[in-house]
């Protein structure tokens, strides 16, 4: 019951900061207001982190379930928001947009049942690799949504349009270099991935492992031949956006898409 409590306030709180930082977007809230905004990500961010502990860690060890691992994937994608946040970077549109789906995850991995079986302990190799994982699914993620709001930008412009989302979002180049960088950042994370789990697992092309894999190895080409393509072809816009989302669902086939087959469907 307790857990359940903590994770309800975790949602109320994400939600509360998703409207928070949807009236600084549209200025109906003052700039002057901004660190309330950040305290009040940081105060939820704090107890996401108590809830997914509790959710997580037992007596029977540590549950890397489906809806676990989701709730905390958006626990490190709201840390670094908040990171990028503290360091000027324009990003409220992102939280909007990031803090109800990161509600919903929270909610889903207290309400459904696990059919993960706890792993009692976990080597240092393999923990090294799953969080760095993690985080390289966290800032991709963050990437492709950030792609999603380019393109409907750079349509927008291209209508002539100027009112609505377009004037509470910053300039078309300050979107487009935050794209890159945040693209650039979450293909080291991936190689690191992709290296501690050729180091540190037994057979990275065992049967379990073979799809999450070769999507892995797929989405790192794909975000590898995009960024290429930016420093020799000078590529943007469109183009960018579709080898952004295209790397993104093959990230995703990866870790949810097997994720989910072998333990909701198959229950492995």
């Amino acid at each position: 019951m307790e857990i359940l409590l903590t994770s309800t306030l975790t949602t109320l709180l994400y939600l509360s900061a998703a409207v928070y930082k949807g009236m600084q977007v549209t200025r109906r809230i003052p700039s002057s207001q901004t660190r309330t905004g950040l305290i009040l990500v940081a105060i939820t961010l704090l107890v996401h982190a108590l809830s997914i502990y509790g959710l997580m860690v037992s007596s029977k060890g540590i549950d890397l379930g489906f809806f676990k691992i989701s709730s905390l994937i958006f626990l490190f994608i709201g840390c670094i928001a908040l990171s990028a946040s503290l360091r000027g970077k324009q990003i409220d549109n992102l939280m909007v947009a990031l803090f109800p789906l990161a509600a919903t995850a929270v909610f889903l991995s207290a309400l459904i049942p696990s059919a993960y079986t706890p792993k009692e302990t976990l080597s240092g190799g393999i923990l090294s690799h799953i969080l760095i994982s993690i985080l390289a699914y966290s800032v991709l993620t963050i990437a492709s949504l950030q792609a999603v709001i380019l393109l409907v930008q750079e349509k927008e412009l291209k209508k002539r349009h100027t009112k609505g989302l377009i004037e509470w979002l910053p300039p078309l180049q300050t979107m487009e270099e935050l794209l890159f960088e945040m693209l650039w950042v979450g293909i080291i994370l991936l190689s690191g991935s992709i290296i501690s789990g050729a180091v540190f697992l037994d057979n990275i092309f065992a049967q379990h492992l073979a799809h999450k894999t070769l999507f892995s190895i797929g989405a790192w080409v794909i975000f590898a031949i995009l960024l290429w393509g930016r420093h020799q072809l000078g590529w943007r816009g469109k183009t960018a956006v579709k080898w952004t989302l295209g790397g993104f669902v093959a990230l995703m086939l990866a870790f949810f898409g097997s994720k989910f087959v072998l333990e909701l469907l198959l229950h492995k």
